[in-house]
């Protein structure tokens, strides 16, 4: 096959509001920093949303040839890691290790390939501490009355850059502090880069520094591990809108006073999901883990396609007729991918290649174009449309059949919702047997002991498709 054509990159940059074309600092090594789950409890499907988007730019990254270095954090110490471990009578390590094992068991499920560095917070206070120390030196962090650490917003006039806010158009106090680590998003203030010690809010969870007893603000957290994995610039720093402000625009405030660099060249962000067209939450009753939609027997690959098919700046509206129609497009590949496996036309042809570099270019182009990822899909399905009409025809020989299987294992490096593996491995034996007695009983025209098969095939989850090559279990 040939090698993937050269597109040029393109990505909307947050920052900018506008495509622009992609040209990492280091010729073909990107270094991108996404951020990863606050670990207090399960992850939502929102959350996937999110990642499923970072994973999918990753691969397309790799895709089009550049080696990657990728940083995705865990907020392992926040308020709301302290509340849990405290409500719980655990330490903290007790109480977010479950989650962050769940969190990477979650990955796992959905396809997301590991990035390189999956750093804690609580592993790099001494860095934090070091930049409070640089902030403070420069005057541009203060100590306040309540012996915290606070970031002067006043001292950075570039602030609101990222999010295009300005700051007299918002709730503005001259004095005014926010000591907690999230808060509403119309209201501007200092903000803290070390929370001071407070038993009885922090238990016995806090870190000594040379400004006394505590831990540091979760905007804080982000910047510090950032510029210690991947340096002081960086390519392409990635997450959810509802991260833009005040988190975003404040790691830039605080990594840019501390440097005196550009934090990063290019910011990128995922929209929002939404169930039924509603904000999801738990008093709604639509708040979905990935482990709910498990439950209710959908596989992580439908889930992922699910998240993969909007494009990233669009709404996300999660709904189960979404869930059923992505769990029918996937049944639709994986059944040109049986069909293309059963191929055995010796026949020389030359007709499928045209279609196969036709093909592999549009869904390059469509990719390169800020990850369109439903025009890239279009493309998949048109392909294997026209593929099927050569099939139907007669006119695919069994190479021809395995040049497609490659380029189909090809895009599924950026995609990832294929299964090429031998179906029939998955179906228990018994079920392949019943099948056996079944097409055995009908060439017998013993009809009642078929149809006792048939049912015993549909009880356990299966249907039967009969076909010119034969029949076959598939899922129903």
């Amino acid at each position: 096959m040939k090698r993937t054509q050269e597109s040029p990159l393109k990505f909307y940059n947050t920052a900018t509001r506008k495509k622009e074309l992609f040209v990492p600092l280091d010729e073909k090594h990107v270094k991108m920093y996404t951020c990863g789950p606050t670990v207090y409890n399960f992850a939502h499907i929102g959350n996937f949303r999110t990642y499923v988007f970072e994973d999918l730019l990753r691969r397309t990254i790799k895709f089009f040839g550049y080696q990657i270095t990728q940083v995705m954090n865990l907020t392992d110490v926040d308020d709301k890691t302290i509340k849990g471990a405290i409500a719980n009578q655990v330490s903290l390590n007790e109480f977010t290790q479950p989650y962050k094992d769940a969190f990477f068991s979650d990955l796992k499920t959905l396809h997301i390939e590991s990035v390189e560095h999956y750093p804690a917070a609580t592993d790099y206070i001494p860095e934090m501490i070091k930049m409070i120390e640089t902030l403070l030196a420069k005057g541009i962090a203060y100590q306040g009355g309540d012996k915290s650490i606070y970031f002067a917003i006043e001292k950075f006039p570039t602030y609101g850059c990222l999010s295009h806010l300005h700051l007299d158009e918002l709730q503005v106090g001259a004095s005014e502090r926010i000591a907690a680590d999230e808060y509403e998003k119309d209201h501007v203030a200092d903000f803290v880069l070390w929370k001071h010690y407070d038993s009885e809010r922090d238990g016995e969870i806090y870190w000594e520094s040379p400004f006394g007893p505590g831990r540091p603000g979760w905007h804080l957290e982000c910047s510090a591990m950032a510029m210690h994995l991947l340096g002081e610039t960086i390519d392409i720093h990635v997450g959810g809108i509802d991260n833009m402000f005040p988190h975003h625009e404040n790691e830039i405030a605080q990594s840019e006073s501390c440097s005196g660099q550009t934090f990063a060249k290019l910011w990128m962000h995922a929209e929002h999901l939404v169930v039924d067209n509603k904000k999801m939450s738990k008093s709604l009753g639509n708040f979905f883990t990935l482990r709910d939609l498990l439950e209710k027997g959908y596989s992580g690959t439908q889930i992922r396609y699910l998240l993969l098919q909007n494009h990233y700046k669009t709404q996300l509206n999660f709904t189960f007729q979404g869930l059923e129609a992505a769990k029918s497009s996937l049944q639709r590949l994986n059944d040109f991918i049986y069909r293309l496996k059963s191929v055995d036309s010796q026949d020389e042809g030359n007709l499928v290649q045209s279609v196969i570099d036709q093909s592999l270019k549009l869904f390059s182009e469509s990719l390169a174009d800020d990850l369109n990822i439903s025009a890239a899909l279009a493309v998949l399905f048109d392909f294997v449309r026209e593929v099927n009409a050569l099939c139907d025809a007669g006119k695919m020989s069994q190479k021809e059949a395995l040049l497609v299987l490659e380029f189909l294992k090809k895009i599924d490096s950026v995609l990832a919702i294929f299964s090429f593996e031998n179906q029939d491995l998955e179906i228990s034996s018994d079920l392949l047997e019943a099948l056996e007695k079944r097409q055995m009983a009908r060439k017998e025209k013993n009809w009642k002991l078929a149809d006792e098969m048939r049912d015993y095939i549909l009880q356990n989850g299966y249907v039967i498709e009969d076909s010119h090559q034969g029949a076959r279990l598939k899922k129903k």
